[in-house]
């Protein structure tokens, strides 16, 4: 017999070890050529490894989760063997999956049991003996013996009072035999009685923490170990600022349409000039930090497969239509699982949002080895005070966290303050800088 070892191919960029992210292959299986068999991630990025030749699996070298070396074994094909039409189990066919009457002696005597039972709930049931394959001891599963044998009922209404937490023997059963139309009459005259539970107890899940899910919590445990974060909240009125957002959508045209994110990241980036320390990165190992001309934004993204960061890389460069464009196509790209590495790099400073789910006030974890990510929240409508009046208002809290290492609390509620006055007169956002 021949077998072609597979080993883990060299992925480029300096990677020496992926991860096993899934396996779509076992041992035993026959496998096509060009067929997916795993999914392995380096630095954030998830690639789909594929069978170089056609065989049947022999050997796995790791399962998920595992971190294996570049040049590793990752499987081992079978490429010639007796029977290579593929053997299938038993159930390709859609078969029941069966159970042999000879291996269990009271078998019979149970199916009898349950047959008669069933008879008696439910005539559309033949009994059980009758489902045996001619010529054999062979009889399909399921095979279970009803509960509540002394209460009639269909295994609908069974089930039924079962997901209402309702015990059938408690039911009165109009004919001898318990239907839905008793159940509803249980359920109306007996509701006060709090019969049905709060909830079902489910079982215990135990999930490996791999891929996406352990780089992420590397990350953030890692941030939350060695920054000293704090947290500075301020109140924005958007009121005006919301009003030329609507405006400016109105009229785009093809343009993309406007969100919050692109003013925002506007304000942000005529805002930074005179805080320097806040669009920087810190070496804490080196004891340096690197105080950044440009600005590349880091836009934490929730995706399916985890929270991930692409970056608007030169946002000082563009405009709001050009910016809304960018953050359209990162998203789209990172929700696909077709982000690039270099797109989950580089950043400067994060923005990090929650949309509608905002709530009142976040406490957001810094990017390292960035020292600083804000966080706008939810806009809500308020009365406030203007004056002698009370006026209807749009309010935006916006959450800003920073390395407590290098940003002063004074300087940090001094870069949200000027931010503040941007995004209540927006009429700034949209000025030309100065030369």
């Amino acid at each position: 017999m021949e077998h072609f070892i597979f080993r883990l191919p060299d992925i480029g960029e300096g990677i020496v070890e992926a991860e096993i992210v899934a396996l779509y292959v076992k041992v035993g299986d026959f496998v096509e050529e060009d067929a997916a068999i795993a999914d392995v991630m380096t630095d954030k990025a998830t690639i789909e490894i594929t069978a170089p030749v056609s065989g049947k699996i022999t050997e796995i070298g790791g399962s998920p989760g595992d971190r294996i070396a570049i040049g590793s074994i990752l499987v081992v094909f079978q490429l010639n063997f007796e029977g290579a039409d593929r053997e299938l189990p038993v159930t390709a066919n859609n078969e029941e999956p069966s159970i042999n009457l000879e291996s269990d002696p009271a078998l019979p005597e149970l199916a009898q049991k349950t047959s008669a039972h069933r008879g008696e709930e439910d005539r559309s049931c033949e009994a059980i003996s009758s489902r045996l394959e001619p010529g054999s001891n062979r009889l399909p599963l399921p095979l279970f013996p009803s509960t509540s044998t002394h209460v009639l009922a269909s295994p609908a209404v069974r089930a039924r009072a079962m997901a209402l937490g309702i015990d059938l023997s408690d039911v009165r059963a109009f004919g001898g035999r318990v239907r839905h139309a008793d159940l509803d009459v249980f359920i109306t005259y007996n509701g006060r009685e709090g019969f049905r539970p709060a909830g079902v107890a489910r079982p215990d899940e135990t999930i490996q923490v791999i891929g996406m899910r352990r780089r992420i919590a590397e990350n953030v445990g890692a941030s939350k170990r060695h920054i000293p974060h704090f947290t500075y909240i301020e109140e924005i009125e958007v009121t005006k600022l919301e009003e030329m957002r609507a405006d400016l959508n109105k009229t785009r045209g093809a343009k993309p349409k406007l969100t919050m994110l692109p003013l925002l990241i506007v304000a942000i980036v005529k805002t930074l000039p005179d805080f320097p320390m806040i669009n920087a990165r810190y070496d804490d190992e080196a004891g340096v930090v690197t105080r950044h001309g440009s600005v590349h934004i880091g836009m934490a993204t929730q995706t399916d497969a985890g929270l991930m960061v692409p970056v608007i890389r030169d946002a000082q460069a563009k405009n709001i239509w050009q910016l809304a464009s960018e953050i359209g196509r990162l998203a789209e790209v990172a929700r696909s699982s077709k982000v690039k590495s270099d797109e989950l790099s580089g950043s400067t400073i994060t923005i990090t949002s929650l949309g509608p789910l905002g709530g009142i006030a976040t406490t957001p974890v810094i990017n390292r080895p960035e020292v600083a990510i804000i966080g706008p929240n939810k806009i809500v409508e308020r009365p406030v005070f203007d004056g002698d009046d009370i006026r209807r208002a749009k309010l935006m809290n916006l959450s800003m966290s920073c390395d407590h290492r290098v940003i002063d609390g004074w300087d940090a509620a001094s870069f949200v303050q000027a931010l503040k006055k941007l995004l209540e007169t927006p009429v700034l956002i949209l000025m030309e800088p100065d030369a």
